[in-house]
C-alpha cells in the first residue's frame, strides 16, 4: 500500500492510494471524485489492466466521463431535475442538454474533493460531506467510501451514508471495463442476470415500464456480445433477479468475459437494479493510461444502483434515506 500526491484542485491536495493483493492484482484510487483510477488483475497472459483511466488530474478535471467516479447524491438521471420529498418540491441543476439532472448534477460528488481517511495494506476510506441545498438536496449528507482489495483479485467496494433530514441517495461506481485492452469492447462477452428492464425515451429517463427482457435485445441471461444485428445501443436499467439467500446480500448481478485475454469479471452487489453503459459516447482527446485513445465503446460500464428517475416513480424502490437510517451498498468486482 502507498499514498502519493496526485496534484491538487481548488487549493485541495489530492492523493493517489495504491492497493495491492498477495495474487499480483493492484487498484489505485484518487481523492478527486473517489475515482478508481487503475485496475490490475492477474492473467494467464501476465498482469492485465481492466478499466479505462487518465493520466493526470488536470485530464480528469476536464475530460472524463465520470471515468471511475462515485455518482451521486443521485446517480442515473432525474427527470428535469425535479422531485418532491414528503410533500416539498426540490430542483437539482440540469446538466444533461439542460432537460435532466444527471449523476447529481453538474457538480455532482464524482467530481468533488474527497477527504482521505483510514487505511491499511489492503483498503482505503474517503469522506465526503454534503451540505443541507447541496445541488438542491435537502439534508446534511455523510458519506463514506471503502475501497477494499480481497484475495486473491476482487474489488470490493462499500458506500456508506447518514443524513440530518429526509433526502435522497442513490450512489453508483463508473468505471469503464475493458478486460483485453482492445479499441473495442462490444465482442466482450456480456451476462446480466436480469428478465426485466426499464426502457427509456428519446432522453433516457424511464417511461415507468418495466418489460421482459425475453425475445428482445435486452435480454443477457445467456452470455453474449453487446454487438448486435439490431445495432442497439445500451444505456438502460436491468432489474436484477432477486436472491433472498444470497450471502451478505450479494446478488450476482453480471459476468463480463473477453475471448482475447481470457479474463472474467463478475459483479455483485446489494443494488436492486445495474445500470448498462456501452460507452458508445465515450470520446476522450487526451490519452488515457498506457497513451491508449479511448474512442466510443471502449469500455463498458456496470453501475450497481436503485432506478433511474426513481423519487418520480412510486413504484420504483425508493431512494429516500432518513434520520436514524443509513445507505449502505456493497459492491464485487470479482476477477479470474
Amino acid at each position: 500500500m502507498s499514498i502519493q500526491a496526485f496534484g491538487e484542485s481548488d487549493g485541495v491536495t489530492i492523493f493517489e492510494v495504491t492497493l495491492r493483493s498477495k495474487a499480483g492484482a493492484l487498484a489505485k484510487i484518487i481523492t478527486l471524485g473517489g475515482v478508481l483510477h487503475d485496475l490490475v488483475v492477474p492473467s494467464a497472459h501476465g498482469p492485465q489492466r481492466v478499466v479505462l483511466g487518465l493520466n493526470s488530474l488536470d485530464d480528469y478535471l476536464k475530460h472524463s466521463p465520470h471515468m471511475g467516479a462515485t455518482a451521486g447524491r443521485f446517480a442515473n438521471r432525474i427527470a428535469r431535475g425535479f422531485f418532491v420529498l414528503d410533500g416539498h418540491g426540490y430542483h437539482t441543476p440540469c446538466n444533461e442538454g439542460g432537460k435532466n439532472a444527471l449523476h447529481g448534477g453538474g457538480h455532482g460528488f464524482g467530481k468533488r474533493p474527497w477527504k482521505l481517511g483510514t487505511y491499511d495494506a489492503a483498503s482505503v476510506t474517503l469522506t465526503l460531506h454534503s451540505p443541507d441545498g447541496d445541488a438542491g438536496y435537502p439534508g446534511n449528507l455523510d458519506v463514506t467510501l471503502t475501497y477494499r482489495m480481497l484475495e486473491p483479485a476482487t474489488l470490493e467496494i462499500e458506500m456508506h451514508a447518514v443524513t440530518d433530514a429526509p433526502t435522497l441517495v442513490n450512489l453508483a461506481h463508473h468505471s469503464y471495463f475493458n478486460l483485453d485492452g482492445g479499441a473495442d469492447s462490444r465482442d466482450h462477452d456480456v451476462l446480466i442476470n436480469a428478465g426485466f428492464y426499464t426502457p427509456v425515451d428519446a432522453e433516457n429517463i424511464p417511461t415507468g415500464e418495466i418489460l421482459t427482457v425475453a425475445g428482445n435485445a435486452f435480454d443477457f441471461r445467456a452470455a453474449r456480445p453487446i454487438r448486435n444485428a439490431q445495432e442497439q445501443r445500451y444505456d438502460h436499467n436491468f432489474v436484477l433477479a432477486p436472491m433472498p439467500d444470497a450471502p451478505g446480500g450479494l446478488v450476482h448481478a453480471a459476468t463480463l468475459r473477453s475471448g482475447k485475454s481470457g479474463v472474467i469479471m463478475q459483479v455483485h452487489t446489494t443494488e436492486p437494479a445495474v445500470q448498462l453503459y456501452d460507452g458508445a459516447k465515450v470520446n476522450c482527446p487526451v490519452p488515457g493510461l498506457d497513451g491508449t485513445l479511448y474512442g466510443a465503446y471502449a469500455g463498458i460500464c456496470f453501475e450497481p444502483q436503485t432506478y433511474p428517475d426513481a423519487p418520480n416513480r412510486r413504484h420504483f424502490p425508493t431512494a429516500v434515506v432518513r434520520p436514524g437510517s443509513a445507505y449502505r451498498q456493497v459492491t464485487h468486482y470479482r476477477f479470474g
